[in-house]
């Protein structure tokens, strides 16, 4: 009993003196400023610590502004606890809005231990070289440049182009004035333009290798029985039919799964037909969208008596 008197108080006594002993506060690490970079001529700037700028312009008005609308300043953070649901990289924001022929300056803040960029597209090549802003920096570090927006109304994209940085959530868009509506894909406001699908139901589709594999075994064997003076793809289409054959029957109903089939290449396939005509059409007249139709099964013919070839000089070794 004493001893375990005398360990209590030793543990108490021990709590008690590091909670009078006052905690050191907490330091924040500062991000390295990135402000005595090296002038490579046409707005590129750059140092040896992994800071870049190109298309830094502080003076030169685009064509259609006569002045600088006005002097704007954004703060804009970039990491990993900045990541939208579903993505692992991200902005603090994904859209930021200007008036026409304002001067932007951007003081671009990484908060990762890797690469990130904050690169605009979509300004005039004849003051910025490949018609884009780019701030880029390793970080923790903090990086400041300055354009100036061109006068029309339009959206800019605004993006990380390390690989895959903006696959994974840096993506944002810049719009000055009323712009031209939103781009798609920018991560807490706009959807996919293309929706993943993770239906774990699906059917994993048969890979062309193995049927490959199945037609190469269905020849062999068709060999081996002497069948050399019939063609492989003969053989192939007397094994369809013979399998047809074998098939129970439908009952002539209608609503065969050929049938099925059909109706659904007709109403998923008819808008995507049509948009492709429309698209080889030379006017929405009948007799171009007739010859479009025509140049399209053409093509498609082609495709087809193509395939069809190969198989044959395939086989017939």
């Amino acid at each position: 009993m004493k001893r375990q008197l005398i360990v209590g108080l030793t543990f108490a006594l021990a709590a008690m003196t590091a909670q009078a002993q006052p905690r050191e506060p907490k330091q924040e690490v500062n991000p390295v400023v990135h402000d005595a970079l090296m002038d490579h001529g046409d707005g590129h700037l750059m140092d040896m610590q992994g800071g870049m700028i190109m298309g830094q312009n502080k003076d030169t008005l685009p064509g259609g502004c006569d002045e600088i609308a006005e002097n704007k300043e954004i703060t804009v953070k970039a990491g990993r606890k900045y990541a939208k649901p579903g993505f692992i990289f991200g902005f603090d924001q994904n859209q930021w809005k200007v008036k026409p022929c304002t001067r932007l300056t951007v003081n671009f803040i990484n908060e990762d231990n890797v690469r990130h960029q904050w690169m605009m597209h979509g300004l005039p090549k004849y003051i910025y070289q490949k018609g884009m802003f780019h701030l880029e920096i390793t970080g923790p570090a903090k990086i400041t440049g300055t354009l100036i927006l061109p006068p029309n109304d339009k959206t800019f994209l605004v993006h990380c182009d390390i690989a895959q940085h903006m696959e994974k959530g840096m993506k944002a868009e810049l719009v000055s004035g009323k712009g031209t509506g939103d781009l798609p894909s920018i991560p807490g406001l706009t959807p996919h333009a293309l929706p993943d699908s993770y239906n774990v139901n699906a059917p994993e589709p048969v890979p062309s290798t193995v049927l490959a594999e199945q037609v190469d075994v269905a020849a062999a064997a068709l060999k081996a029985k002497g069948g050399d003076s019939e063609s492989a793809p003969g053989a192939a289409a007397k094994g369809a039919k013979a399998t047809a054959d074998k098939a129970p029957s439908s009952g002539g109903s209608w609503l065969s799964g050929m049938t099925i089939l059909g109706i659904a290449i007709g109403v998923f396939g008819a808008p995507h037909l049509w948009q492709r005509i429309r698209a080889r059409s030379k006017g929405d007249d009948l007799a171009s969208l007739v010859d479009a139709t025509v140049d399209l099964l053409k093509e498609w013919l082609g495709m087809a008596l193509d395939l069809a070839m190969q198989l044959y000089h395939r086989y017939k070794k």
